[in-house]
């Protein structure tokens, strides 16, 4: 840290005997503290993610965190929510930073931005933007001239606007950090942190606090540390808080002790069972930390929602959930729990709590059951979800190539001969990424790392469709140049398929269209109830009842003996839904995408088999949470992903 920092203090004396206020932050290396406005600082911070929770209600859940004797948040900025593609800004909206900045300085709470340009966050590319990969041999997170003249323009755009929110500039941003746990990536490329550095300092000035985050050990903090940057640490609870600092003290011998990630939960997978921590585990090591009067922030202290497509994935290849609830303080849908209370009488020990009342848990109402129909597969209303027709190509094309960065596209070949006998159609170099549904004589899926090989029959000519979906792309670690997509050649028998039509699939765009159905709309065709089905959108109608005080309220919706897909009401994309696998199998919806004047239009896309030709064609709104179901599909341990990555911290 640049240390013409520690005379701003004695300025700062000067300036108030002048009666000119000075608001300053910085380091005091010689007390091991923070100094604020020219006295020594203790954060004691929260993670909270502003593109997981909607707008409506970020007042709500920072003011529960205030309450909880916080001064100060964190959160990272994702670069690809604000540039989803290049040159195309948004900042409107959900996406409002600054005003999500306004907000905290109005409710009392300190913030420390983590601008990335890489956030990890268990985020779709931990926050880097799809369309990077247009240049297929860009080397991610590194002094790669294509990758660092694409940061230096979005820092150009994102930092000006950080600036006025400086603390010294009277906004309520004490910090800033640069990457994330470089240490952990394998380029350990200086020259692309000493560039970070310089372009920070040009946007920003040398007042602020610029900071890196590594795991607790000289090995994450090698390749993360850099002179000028001041080190911080991260560390699980459970684990030897006095070793965990001495790793940080190896790069900073002086200055004040920091946790940045601080854990209060975990993350999940698909397939895997919901992971808890205990409250007391976190409490007791909290108090450690306090106790040595360290700075800490608490990841996560809420959670949240990775809405649409944004969760992100792990290797070996594994997606996260639609909640990101992380066992956290407050829940996903800002409930208080009792680890929140057990953690603020911790915090109650060392910084006053606020007085006033805790703003109570919302109220969740079960709207009940929902009867959908079809309106038809993703095959008959394909004009609608690609209106410009299909790319043509001899070999598939990645979703990159196709400029379709999420979501589903459609490949389509003919069935080069007659296959009357079961035929073998494979991915021999897992190429399938993320997971594929296959239409042609029957149904079928292939999924990356786990289903490689299917056998299928039908006539020579006859089409083969093959959806796939991007699941997410991986946020951790060196393989997070995730091309989605058929990204290696499908083989029939040992034939590689060729003369595809490709079609991307704007279903985001195309959802109000199913609201109103179609003229002629398909019969249901009642088949075996275990086979697969071809993927077909359906649709219903949600009406709030009359005369009932308070409403909308939050809910959540439940997907009975439905399969896998995802789901919107009134156009907004509430994210994927998967109970045959769980463990999540409800989502969180929030009151402010429900109106009372008019019906909801809900639209669901089951991509595999749903109840509607056997049994009722119904979702149901429910008023609790099920996040955290047994699930048989995979060993009930957590993934090896999930340990390692928890030891990396310890």
């Amino acid at each position: 840290m640049l240390r013409l920092l520690l005379p701003l203090a004695g300025l700062a004396e000067l300036l108030r005997a002048a009666n000119i206020p000075q608001r300053t932050f910085g380091i005091d290396y010689d007390c091991n503290c923070f100094v604020k406005d020219g006295h020594p600082f203790r954060y004691i911070s929260g993670s909270i993610h502003y593109s997981r929770v909607p707008r409506y209600y970020w007042k709500d859940r920072l003011l529960k965190m205030k309450m909880a004797g916080l001064n100060a948040i964190q959160t990272y900025v994702p670069w690809n929510y604000h540039e989803p593609q290049m040159g195309v800004y948004d900042f409107s909206g959900d996406r409002d930073l600054e005003y999500f900045l306004q907000l905290a300085s109005e409710t009392g709470l300190l913030v420390i931005l983590r601008a990335g340009p890489y956030i990890c966050a268990e985020w779709d590319m931990g926050g880097l933007p799809a369309w990077l990969l247009e240049k297929e041999s860009i080397v991610l997170r590194s002094s790669d001239s294509d990758y660092l003249t694409a940061v230096e323009k979005w820092m150009g755009v994102l930092l000006p606007k950080m600036k006025p929110h400086l603390y010294h500039n009277g906004g309520p941003i004490i910090m800033v950090q640069v990457e994330n746990e470089y240490g952990s990536y394998f380029a350990c490329d200086y020259d692309y942190l000493r560039s970070l550095l310089k372009i920070f300092r040009q946007h920003l000035g040398d007042e602020v606090v610029l900071f890196t985050t590594d795991g607790a050990s000289q090995f994450h903090l090698k390749c993360g540390a850099l002179q000028g940057l001041y080190a911080t640490v991260d560390f699980a609870p459970g684990g030897n808080v006095t070793a965990a600092f001495l790793a940080q003290r190896s790069s900073e011998p002086t200055g004040p002790l920091v946790n940045s990630e601080f854990y209060t939960g975990w993350l999940d997978h698909w397939g895997h069972r919901h992971i808890v921590v205990p409250s007391e585990t976190i409490a007791k090591t909290l108090n450690e930390i306090l106790a040595r009067g360290a700075n800490v922030n608490l990841y996560m202290f809420i959670g949240g929602t990775n809405f649409a497509y944004w969760n992100g994935a792990n290797m070996p290849y594994m997606s996260q959930p639609t909640s990101y609830d992380y066992d956290a303080p407050l829940s996903e849908a800002g409930d208080l729990t009792e680890k929140y209370f057990a953690l603020r009488e911790v915090i109650g020990m060392y910084n006053q709590l606020p007085e006033g009342l805790i703003p109570p848990t919302t109220s969740k109402f079960a709207y009940g059951r929902v009867r959908l129909q079809k309106v038809g597969t993703v095959v008959e209303v394909l004009d609608r979800l690609s209106p410009s027709g299909p790319v043509k190509s001899t070999y598939p094309l990645t979703f990159v190539q196709l400029k379709q960065y999420f979501g589903f596209v459609l490949y389509r070949t003919k069935l080069p001969k007659n296959c009357t006998e079961p035929t073998q159609l494979s991915s021999p170099f897992d190429g399938v990424h993320d997971r594929a549904y296959v239409s042609v004589d029957g149904q079928g899926v292939l999924e990356r790392g786990k289903s490689l090989m299917i056998n299928i029959t039908g006539n020579a000519g006859a089409n083969l469709d093959i959806l796939v979906e991007n699941m997410g792309r991986v946020n951790f670690g060196r393989f997070n140049n995730d091309f989605k997509g058929l990204v290696s050649n499908l083989t029939l028998d040992e034939d590689i398929l060729v003369e595809w039509e490709i079609y991307p699939l704007n279903i985001d765009g195309a959802v109000n269209h199913f609201i109103h159905g179609y003229p002629d709309q398909p019969k249901r065709s009642v088949g075996n109830p275990q086979s697969y089905e071809a993927p077909a959108f359906y649709t219903g109608i949600l009406s709030i009842p009359g005369g009932i005080p308070d409403l909308p309220q939050d809910t959540y919706v439940k997907f009975p003996d439905w399969t896998k897909g995802q789901i919107w009401i009134n156009g907004f994309n509430l994210g994927r839904y998967w109970p045959a696998r769980g463990p999540q199998l409800t989502l969180f919806v929030p009151r402010n995408i429900l109106v009372s004047s008019v019906p909801n239009n809900i639209t669901v896309l089951e991509l595999e088999h749903s109840p509607c030709s056997t049994q009722l064609c119904d979702i149901e709104f429910v008023d609790t949470p099920i996040i955290n179901a047994t699930t048989p599909y995979e060993n009930d341990a957590p993934p090896l992903f999930v340990r390692d990555m928890w030891l990396s911290h310890l």
